[in-house]
């Protein structure tokens, strides 16, 4: 009994420790927890210059194939860290910082259309040697990768969308709702508590992170309103759909069924305009399923890829 109460007394004052060191050195503490979720995913941070307004910052491990996944509007390539490990046992993944967002450049005046990402992206994958590839993309992710199957079908080989932007015709969510009736973005963030809500809005299912954490994470955000404010429009001016009807890359198109910043009724109109792609509803799930349920995701993604080496 003596024993367990030590080990009982030991686990407190750790606990303790780990909360204080939380809240008295959130930076650190936030830093330690991105390293060691890169290391478990088996991702070391990596960057190259290509021209002076595109300096790539990104994240790459494991072996096959390679993998490039591509992060929503934002957000950044930590978004895949979680789903990686996962996938790096597989597959030579790939995590960009899309320009203008991460650690990546931010150039004040360019066009941040997806079309124009998706030819940025092409020409960090040459420059990494990458001719052929998989590509996955999450929400403005998705959308960029749409483009950069529709610029360079030869390239391409599969597509993993995760709740994709760019399918304009599909029903309102509630974030266009929003914006429609109040002009205010949910996801753009001026502050500490609207990042929180941020939070709360993209995810049915988020990860527990505490706030002093939550806190610094905002910090980028913050310091990117302004340019954000216009990628936003510079992304909702660009459809996907006139590029991507009758694609024939082979897609696996999935979303949350309680995603409130796109619609998932918008998974049926994608469908129907890539004769070889399939659906998966995710139940319970929000905007970001690799976040929420990163092993559940990459079990399915998985599946997939072994149907497409079967069919070959």
């Amino acid at each position: 009994m003596r024993i367990v109460k030590i080990v009982l007394i030991f686990i407190i004052i750790c606990t303790a420790a780990g909360v204080g060191f939380v809240y008295l050195a959130p930076e650190k503490a936030t830093s330690l927890a991105i390293d060691t979720e890169r290391k478990f995913s088996g991702l070391e941070r990596k960057e190259i210059n290509l021209s002076d307004n595109l300096h790539y910052v990104y994240l790459e491990g494991g072996k096959g194939e390679p993998l490039i996944l591509l992060h929503g509007f934002g957000a950044n390539k930590d978004n895949f860290t979680r789903v990686a490990r996962f996938l790096t046992p597989h597959y030579r993944v790939i995590i960009p910082d899309h320009i203008g967002f991460g650690e990546s450049s931010h150039p004040q005046n360019t066009d941040y259309r997806a079309l124009n990402q998706a030819i940025r992206i092409r020409t960090l994958a040459q420059a990494l040697d990458i001719k052929k590839i998989h590509l996955g993309g999450s929400s403005m992710g998705g959308h960029i990768a749409l483009m950069y199957a529709s610029l360079y079908p030869d390239e391409v080989k599969s597509l993993w969308l995760l709740n994709p932007g760019g399918i304009w015709s599909a029903p309102p969510s509630e974030l266009r709702e929003i914006i429609a009736k109040t002009g205010k973005n949910p996801l753009i963030a001026k502050n500490e508590d609207e990042f929180a809500e941020i939070f709360a809005f993209v995810m049915a299912d988020p990860p527990f992170i505490p706030r002093p954490i939550l806190n610094v994470m905002a910090q980028e955000r913050i310091k990117n309103y302004d340019l954000e404010e216009r990628i936003f429009k510079d992304l909702i001016t660009d459809s996907a759909e006139k590029y991507v009807t009758g694609l024939k890359t082979p897609a696996f198109i999935v979303f949350g069924d309680k995603d409130r910043a796109i619609n998932p009724a918008t998974a049926d109109v994608l469908h129907k305009l890539m004769p070889h792609s399939q659906v998966l509803i995710m139940k319970g799930m929000g905007h970001l399923p690799m976040i929420e349920q990163p092993r559940w995701s990459a079990e399915e993604y998985l599946k997939f890829r072994k149907d497409l080496d079967i069919k070959k």
